[in-house]
């Protein structure tokens, strides 16, 4: 799916090797694809609590087929026409492979913790657009955490010292402070990617 890419990803909870919450945690570091989960697990927090890690839509089994292929339709809808991000940010200096989870700075590679990488790839996701602090927040620690803007400063500060990014003249972080974050690396086009 990396390489070349999906229009849908139906994913079954039920993973013999790993769990699928995880696996859309992982997904969703790097893609937008839209999400529908498979599951016996019928439970209201449980829902919601795939819903606010990245899901689009819950079937709770046993399904008849013909409703999961109306949302199956309805998703695809709307994908048409939508050019899906690349998960591979590169300007020469730094590349962001976010399906690989690898990071280089000059060539060398950049050890980030997960949460660290999270915040590098909800960013790069969206160059120049500004993502507010209690998104950002929402995404990496979960919605009980929306408050806490002190973790999301020590967050950036640790990324930022391993990025070589000064915050008085930032090359790829710049903080909009009280307000949220921006990545202002450049899309650097097909040819390089």
């Amino acid at each position: 799916m990396a390489s070349k890419g999906a229009d849908l990803v139906i994913l079954d909870l039920g993973l013999p090797d790993m769990d699928g919450r995880e696996v859309l945690i992982e997904l969703r570091q790097w893609s937008t694809v839209p999400v529908i989960v498979l599951t016996v697990r019928a439970d209201e927090a449980e829902k919601v609590a795939l819903l606010d890690a990245g899901a689009n839509d819950y079937v709770t089994k046993p399904f008849g087929i013909e409703e999961l292929m109306a949302r199956i339709r309805a998703f695809l809808r709307n994908v048409h026409g939508r050019r899906d991000l690349s998960p591979v940010y590169d300007d020469g200096e730094l590349r962001i492979d976010l399906a690989g989870r690898d990071v280089r700075l000059h060539g060398e590679p950049v050890t980030l913790t997960r949460k660290e990488f999270a915040l590098l790839a909800a960013l790069s996701r969206q160059p120049g657009r500004l993502i507010t602090q209690s998104q950002l927040l929402r995404e990496i620690w979960g919605p009980s955490h929306v408050e806490d803007a002190h973790y999301l400063r020590i967050l950036v500060a640790k990324l930022r010292q391993k990025l070589k990014d000064e915050a008085t003249a930032p090359r790829y972080i710049i903080t909009d402070p009280g307000v949220g974050l921006r990545f202002l690396g450049q899309d650097p086009g097909p040819d390089h990617r």
